[in-house]
């Protein structure tokens, strides 16, 4: 592979080669079909460009040249990872004192996995993806990488389908409820790349609930995050998944997410974005049958010199079909933040309601935040809306709060969570919810650095 030169004569693409595919596969003793699928995505990501400014819309306002691709390519292999890296609150309880089943990653290692006899007597499946990928080769093989994500949907999805290298595996079987939460917590303490995958198949009337947390340890060297996320809902199903990232300051993070939903189904999708250096992040939602309904609910804070671009699209790809997006997030210091939508509705979809709204809220004067909403409409019966509002600070309601004593600093930090809450009450965790207001504190005041 020929690999192009930028400044200082550092590679402008990652530095991988088709020996590391076949070796990654050779190491898991993976079935034939999954290493054939590896290396078929590997000939999509070599024909691809890499992607840059002047690569469309996609990618006009997004630079990522940062990336030292000589630094990361290497997948951390070292030393021995352990449960007792993950800090304690990423493992407790969802509600109360027990939770339908748990998955803990270390540096792509699977080093803890839960699971209630209960779940495993209605056939649902959790468990790791590898694992996934051998025993439940009938299951996994028509959905992964071929419904919702794909390899030619761009040059990081290529180079995860034919790279990744650990991940999660939910099935959950026609008109079965699972009714305590699932936790999957992804945890890195050593630098290079990561590729976690989360590939979610919810039969027709089936239900569940879903926390993925994606974190790391706070390390200077370079790391990069090439992920995948799937989410495949059946007919009248009902699918709640909630996905929190906050890598640490020196990780640059390239996603491509999608949900797929089936006649009457219904998915609530809450993202939540806090880390990172850089994050590139696809999200879509396509609705596929009649009546289907899909919510996405998301959150960000950006600060020092972040850039978090969020690229999202509503797809309506069957008649009466709803969906309602809604992004808050908050930037200060010298960072940056993008978010561009789109609704979609392909001809004779009639009778949709599509809805998106971006709030944001710009915290300095050397921050600053882009939104681009959009509308491609090919049906005449139809109720579609977007909205983007910028606002900063309103010094009323501080001076309210501290005509009643309270600090001015306390007021502003009252003020701030405040914006955030009609996103934070959509999470139905409480543990969580306390999670990301102390997220949101730190980067208010200033604490996370």
């Amino acid at each position: 592979m020929t690999t192009t030169t930028r400044r200082g004569n550092a590679p402008a693409a990652p530095l991988y080669t088709r020996a590391d595919i076949e070796r990654l596969s050779d190491t898991h003793n993976e079935p034939r079909w999954l290493r054939e699928s590896r290396l078929a995505a590997w000939e999509i990501y070599e024909e691809l460009p890499m992607p840059n400014r002047d690569s469309g819309e996609a990618w006009r306002r997004t630079d990522y040249r940062g990336v030292r691709w000589d630094q990361v390519n290497h997948l951390p292999n070292g030393g021995q990872p352990s449960l007792q890296s993950v800090p304690a609150p990423m493992l407790e309880p969802l509600i109360g004192d027990e939770q339908g089943g748990t998955l803990v990653f270390v540096d792509g290692k699977l080093v803890s996995a839960q699971v209630s006899d209960a779940l495993t007597a209605q056939g649902v499946i959790f468990t790791d993806l590898q694992s996934a990928c051998r025993d439940h080769e009938s299951i996994v093989r028509p959905n992964l990488m071929t419904k919702a994500v794909k390899p030619s949907d761009g040059k990081f999805a290529a180079l995860h389908a034919a790279l990744w290298t650990h991940g999660l595996f939910l099935f959950v079987p026609r008109n079965t409820v699972v009714e305590l939460p699932l936790h999957v917590v992804m945890y890195n303490t050593q630098a290079g790349s990561t590729l976690g995958h989360v590939l979610i198949v919810l039969e027709e009337g089936a239900q569940a609930t879903l926390l993925v947390d994606f974190q790391s340890a706070r390390r200077d060297e370079q790391s990069v995050s090439v992920g995948a996320t799937e989410l495949l809902v059946g007919d009248a199903a009902n699918l709640r998944y909630v996905a929190l990232q906050d890598w640490n300051r020196a990780t640059y993070e390239f996603n491509h997410q999608r949900g797929r939903v089936g006649s009457d189904g219904q998915l609530d999708w809450i993202i939540g974005t806090m880390g990172g250096q850089f994050v590139k992040n696809f999200i879509e939602v396509e609705l596929d049958g009649q009546g289907a309904n899909g919510r996405v609910s998301g959150m960000f804070f950006a600060d020092h010199e972040q850039l978090f671009d969020h690229d999202t699209q509503q797809s309506h790809n069957a008649p009466l079909t709803v969906s309602d997006l809604l992004f808050k997030g908050a930037a200060k210091d010298d960072s940056r933040s993008v978010w561009q939508g789109m609704i979609k509705s392909l001809p004779k979809m009639q009778k949709i309601d599509g809805f998106q709204a971006s709030r944001n809220l710009v915290l300095s004067e050397d921050a600053r935040m882009d939104a681009i909403p959009g509308l491609e409409i090919e049906a005449d019966d139809v109720r579609c809306t977007h909205a983007a509002t910028f606002g900063t600070l309103e010094e009323q309601p501080v001076f309210y709060l501290m005509s009643r004593g309270i600090p001015r600093a306390e007021a502003e930090l009252m003020v701030t969570e405040g914006f955030f809450e009609e996103l934070l009450d959509r999470v139905p965790f409480e543990r969580v919810r306390d999670r990301l207001r102390a997220s949101l504190e730190a980067k208010i005041v200033g604490r996370d650095a």
